[in-house]
This record gives structure tokens, sequence and C-alpha cells, in this order.
């Protein structure tokens, strides 16, 4: 488990520079969209992710560890877009920024805690198409979610899928380039 929260922390922490230097150069300009708009950001990132996975090849040079990169951070700003009241100032400083990430990104190293503890790190095992399919999945299932105004009689929530986006992506990041 040790490896595991080490090497996690090593793929959230690049994530979390490039969203801080995002935040820098754009500010939070990302503040302005509707969580349909992030779920259809995040929804193409993974289908690009699994179109280049079906065809052995691709035509534009941004690598598919940037897709994955793109899912973890877009999944934290909805989170955080999530936890921030309606009323909350479009523009946001920094050090929140920074604070916030942090908050969620804790949040699912406690999550990663307990399901490496109850699946024995089944992660391992699973081909990074297959992490790409349930991306893909909860994706789909937010998308429901986000149609029935955010109502689930039975299931997880918006919350849970966005958390299981991002260990799926850091799962993906890690197999491929660690």
């Amino acid at each position: 488990m040790q490896k595991t929260l080490h090497e996690f922390q090593l793929v959230v922490n690049r994530c979390r520079d490039l969203f801080l230097k995002k935040t820098a150069d754009y500010g939070t300009a990302w503040r302005i969209l509707r969580p349909s708009s992030i779920t259809d950001q995040l929804y193409i990132k993974a289908l690009r992710i699994r179109s280049i996975e079906e065809k052995g090849a691709q035509k534009v040079d941004d690598p598919v560890e940037g897709e994955f990169i793109g899912l973890i951070n877009y999944s934290v700003l909805a989170l955080i877009q999530l936890s921030l009241p309606e009323d909350a100032a479009l523009e946001l400083p920094p050090a929140d920024v920074a604070r916030l990430y942090d908050e969620h990104i804790q949040e699912n190293i406690r999550l990663l805690q307990a399901k490496n503890h109850d699946y024995d790190e089944a992660w391992r095992y699973m081909r990074v198409s297959s992490m790409t399919d349930l991306i893909l999945q909860k994706l789909l299932r937010i998308k429901q979610i986000e149609d029935n105004k955010g109502q689930t009689q039975v299931s997880e929530g918006l919350e849970a899928n966005y958390r299981d986006i991002i260990n799926y992506s850091v799962f993906a990041l890690i197999r491929l380039t660690l």
C-alpha cells in the first residue's frame, strides 16, 4: 500500500502543478462552466483515449497521458464546483484553489486506502483499456444523474463518480508512466 500511496502522490503532484500553473495563466475562468459542460469535457477526453486504444494509433501529437491528467484535473474541478455555494465568486484566489484541490485529493486518498484494503489492489491487474471503459461508464452515469436533476434512488451521486474517475485515471497513469 505504501508503494501505491507514493505512486499516487507522484501522479497527483504532476497534475496539481499543471492545474495551479493554468490557474496562474487563466485564473478560474472554469468557474463559468455548468456541470454538464464539465461532464462533456471529461467525456471528450475519455472518448479520445478509447479511440486511440482501439485504433492503435493517433494523428494528434497530444499524448494519451495528458488526457488522463485532464480527466483528473477536470474531475477535481467538478468536485470544487460542487462544493462551492451557488453565489461563490467566479474568480477565486490562487491560494483558495490550491487548498480546495488539496482537500479533494486528500479525500480521494482516503477512498483509495479504503478500496485498496478491500480489493487488495486489484487495479494493478487491470488493463488500462478497462480503466478507460470504467471511466466512460462513470461519465454516462454522471450524465444520467445530471439529466435527472441530481436525483438518484439508490445509486451513488455525482461526487462518488468523479472520485472514481480520478482514481482510475491515476491508476492508468501509474501503469503507463511509472
